[in-house]
């Protein structure tokens, strides 16, 4: 057990590492029942051998010590989201090429026949000995891949980032030093486990730390503010939609709740806000009732965090701040070429903190590299007296909502099935709570008839519940260039505005 995020649990010991639904939970627990699970997955083996497994579990204790057991076995965790539908599931378990799947017994059922028709075990989470066996786990470097994690790209097709323990160490190390996480911090979480956000920035950098981490399975907005005022979380982070939610739920609340929960929140040392843009309004409005300006940071699946406000400083409306510790960051232009200072240019990284490719996809990778090893993150940028502003994505394909990378293409993929539709356009459309909604313009099949409310039960049975349209629009036709190419920015303006107008 080389690796140090495990040599250094055995120093945190009697230490409370996990507070979940299925109780609270030891530092020395962790390191014991993850060796029991690791044990299981290896049976006469001596070592994975970075075999893929995919986990299929709620946030809280179990989804911890499995993922904790895939690594110390030599395996790679492969996290799949439990809001996905089958269709999805079973890309992730083809693509990934999984030799097992750990799947919590309330989520079982969704992937079991997936599985045995491709002849993959599915091992239960509560299927797992009760101690430790006594065989020595293998030695791991840094240099191991240990996580794939699935992000939508311009193909349509969710693609795997693959990272390596080396840069899952370096953004836990960077975000400890921006953040200054210590051994006393206590960290609410309710984020999804199969990103970045949830898996590096809150709970690993707590067990990294030898903090304590509060999980709850999914969002609710009173129990959130509830355990915000308790008085006991030091650290809160979230996505902008979720500050939305209980901004609402605190303005619907009676005059003696709000004031309860505003005074608890403000015993937090630090709120963050990330995965998509945090709109102006919403960080003033959070800041009226907790007291809290909202740190808000810039990141993505392939690079962990790159950029973020200060702990101690000016935190400026609408910017992500500088660097963080150990990442390098520019701004280029069309031919990788940094560009002058207050001129935008694309947002590219370099670093330990970059992963290490796309999950057999060569030609992706490459593409996605500079020459001289910078990442291509596709996002546009500018520097105002040293803090960075993103001012959007280069490709109108990907979309941000709620948190959530989506790709249109792949939306519109789905749609195009439905034997009604003839042809369709999916675009991201600049909203307060979403970050960005999906919106679709769609053309029918003469004489079909199809409704909104066909088509969205259409879709949600196919994807995703972040990627179903939340408005769609029929039209006779869609706008197009000379070329013949749909004009994406003709279709956006046609959902411009709010909803219904």
């Amino acid at each position: 057990m080389t690796l140090p995020l495990f040599t250094r649990a055995l120093g945190f010991g009697a230490r409370t590492a996990i507070v979940a639904p299925e109780g609270r939970f030891s530092y020395a627990d962790l390191l014991a029942t993850s060796a029991a699970v690791a044990s299981r997955l290896l049976g006469d083996r001596r070592d994975l051998a970075e075999d893929r497994i995919c986990l299929l579990a709620p946030p809280g204790w179990a989804y911890v010590t499995a993922q904790w057991a895939i690594w110390r076995a030599g395996g790679i965790a492969v996290p799949m989201a439990v809001s996905h539908p089958t269709a999805e599931l079973e890309h992730v378990l083809d693509d990934a090429g999984a030799a097992a799947v750990i799947a919590h017994p309330e989520l079982a059922a969704r992937v079991a026949a997936s599985a045995a028709a491709r002849r993959i075990p599915v091992i239960l989470t509560t299927d797992v000995p009760r101690a430790a066996r006594t065989e020595v786990l293998p030695d791991l470097t840094r240099e191991r891949a240990c996580l794939i994690l699935y992000t939508s790209g311009t193909t349509g097709r969710p693609k795997g980032a693959l990272l390596t323990h080396g840069n899952i160490q370096a953004q836990v190390e960077s975000l400890s030093a921006a953040w200054a996480w210590t051994a006393d911090d206590r960290v609410l979480l309710h984020l999804p486990l199969h990103h970045v956000h949830g898996i590096v920035n809150v709970l690993t950098s707590a067990l990294w730390n030898g903090a304590l981490c509060e999980i709850m399975p999914s969002f609710t907005p009173t129990p959130v503010w509830e355990r915000l005022a308790s008085n006991s979380l030091t650290l809160y982070m979230a996505v902008p939609t979720v500050y939305a939610r209980l901004i609402d739920a605190w303005d619907a609340a009676p005059p003696e709740v709000r004031t309860a929960w505003s005074d608890g929140a403000r015993a937090c040392r630090l709120m963050v806000s990330g995965s998509a843009a945090l709109p102006v309004p919403t960080l003033e409005r959070w800041e009226q009732i907790t007291g809290h300006r909202l740190l808000e940071r810039y990141g993505m699946t392939e690079i962990g965090m790159a950029l973020s406000n200060p702990l101690v400083g000016e935190r400026r409306p609408g910017f992500v701040g500088a660097p963080l510790p150990g990442v390098g960051v520019r701004l280029a232009d069309d031919t990788d070429a940094p560009v002058p200072a207050g001129t935008p240019g694309e947002v590219q990284v370099y670093g330990p903190t970059v992963f290490a490719s796309y999950w057999e996809r060569p030609r992706e990778t490459a593409a996605a590299f500079t020459a001289d090893g910078w990442f291509r993150t596709g996002d546009l940028a500018v520097v105002d007296h040293g803090a960075w502003r993103i001012l959007g994505r280069s490709s109108v394909d990907i979309l941000k909502t709620g948190g959530e990378k989506v790709s249109a293409l792949e939306i519109e993929d789905v749609l195009r099935t439905h034997a009604a539709v003839a042809d369709c356009a999916v675009v991201g459309v600049a909203d307060s709570d979403w970050g960005e909604r999906v919106c679709a313009a769609v053309v029918t099949r003469p004489n079909a008839q199809l409704s909104e409310a066909e088509l969205r039960a259409y879709a949600k049975d196919r994807l995703a519940p972040y990627k179903v349209p939340k408005q769609i629009l029929f039209m006779p036709e869609l706008p197009r260039n000379p070329m013949g190419k749909v004009t994406k920015p003709s279709v956006r303006a046609l959902f411009e505005g709010p909803p219904g107008t």
